[in-house]
């Protein structure tokens, strides 16, 4: 082993309930004067996005939104928010939602000043010095969903709509200058949010702790987030007013992203093509594929493993870890199969090779090959 890495760690961030009444504070302080608030359709009219657009207007920052964001945001999303921000003249984003919302206003903010297309940033090497750092807009994010952990994160995943493909998309400064994290925005997610989304704070600790590559800080950060998870996801779930609960599943979920620097691995890249092409709904999946992905990988995080359980006070190392997952997933009514989410298998040969290219593929411990993601896709789907 090399020990050699180039690490960097998260942004501001504001936490505790009720802070979101700072938005506009934090905002200027950046240097934004007239925000562009980007989040998803089925958040746009609620109260706590009313909320924050009166905050800001208040503040003399105007109340402008864009809200065509699908739960995959896709290249087309991405051209129509660039569109309505340089036409309303706006200088920052303040990416407000869960991953979708999030992850299509850092990309907005990163594009609104950029002449190349976006796929020519892909995390590919050192493609994103193609990119005009100058002219990237600061960034303020409010997660209101404890999950992918995009408020702390330096990519966005934005879906190529002609090849149905999920594309990471990085810049060290798609990371927000500020992250609001308030936990009473999330007191409303129904219970299937809760589950996909804490689950997607899971997978993101476990394969950061899973991954080969040394990176000891996010080993580290990944195990505790672990443990936050299985103390509090349940709680979340079981009573979504528990703002204690609320509170940790939004560090966990921090956490997770801050994490995963460390790598991803075959929960991802059998993930993502799936959301893709079927346009489900991308923690819930991660939870699905989880246990055949672990069975997957046995022989190389055996051992890693039975420290985690240990740990995480779960007896029995990896065998006792493995029936903690499949209770967890059971206890939040995850589907066993991604048939129950809408998969078939008619194109396991597309994802499968789809998934072996993933970005996420390289971090797997045990190298994922085109036989092994077929054979993953069809004991997954069922």
């Amino acid at each position: 082993m090399t020990i050699t890495a180039n690490w960097s760690y998260p942004t501001a961030i504001k936490f505790g309930g009720g802070r979101i009444k700072e938005l506009a504070d934090h905002c200027k302080a950046v240097g934004i004067k007239r925000p562009l608030l980007v989040t998803d359709r089925g958040l746009a009219p609620m109260a706590i996005t009313q909320n924050a657009l009166d905050i800001l207007d208040t503040a003399g920052l105007g109340r402008s939104i864009f809200a065509d964001v699908d739960p995959n945001p896709d290249d087309k999303n991405l051209d129509a928010g660039v569109k309505a921000f340089q036409s309303g003249g706006h200088d920052g984003v303040v990416a407000f939602g869960g991953g979708s919302g999030l992850d299509l206003g850092k990309c907005i903010a990163f594009m609104a000043g950029q002449s190349r297309p976006v796929w020519d940033f892909e995390d590919v090497g050192d493609w994103w010095t193609r990119a005009n750092s100058d002219s990237i807009a600061p960034i303020v994010a409010v997660p209101t969903t404890a999950g992918t952990g995009s408020e702390v994160g330096r990519a966005s995943v934005i879906t190529h709509s002609e090849t149905h493909t999920k594309k990471v998309i990085f810049h060290p400064k798609f990371l927000p200058a500020v992250t609001i994290c308030d936990p009473e925005l999330t007191v409303g997610m129904p219970k299937v949010v809760t589950a996909g989304t804490g689950m997607d704070a899971f997978a993101h600790c476990l394969e950061a702790y899973c991954s080969p590559f040394y990176h000891p800080m996010s080993q580290g950060i990944a195990l505790e987030g672990m443990r936050l998870v299985k103390d509090f996801l349940p709680r979340a779930y079981s009573d979504g007013t528990d703002i204690e609960a609320r509170a940790n599943m939004m560090s966990a979920a921090a956490m997770g992203a801050v994490a995963f620097q460390k790598g991803l691995g075959a929960i991802h890249s059998l993930s993502h093509p799936v959301g893709a092409i079927y346009n489900t709904h991308h923690g819930m999946t991660n939870a699905v594929v989880m246990p055949p992905v672990l069975t997957f990988n046995r022989p190389a995080i055996e051992a890693r493993i039975a420290s985690a359980a240990a740990y995480l006070n779960i007896p029995g190392g990896f065998d006792g870890f493995f029936r903690y997952v499949l209770r967890l997933r059971e206890e939040l009514a995850v589907p066993d199969k991604l048939s129950a989410l809408g998969v078939d298998t008619d194109r396991i040969d597309e994802m499968a090779a789809m998934a072996i290219v993933d970005p996420t593929a390289g971090g797997n411990p045990i190298e994922l090959s085109l036989d092994a993601a077929k054979r993953l896709f069809v004991e997954c789907i069922g």
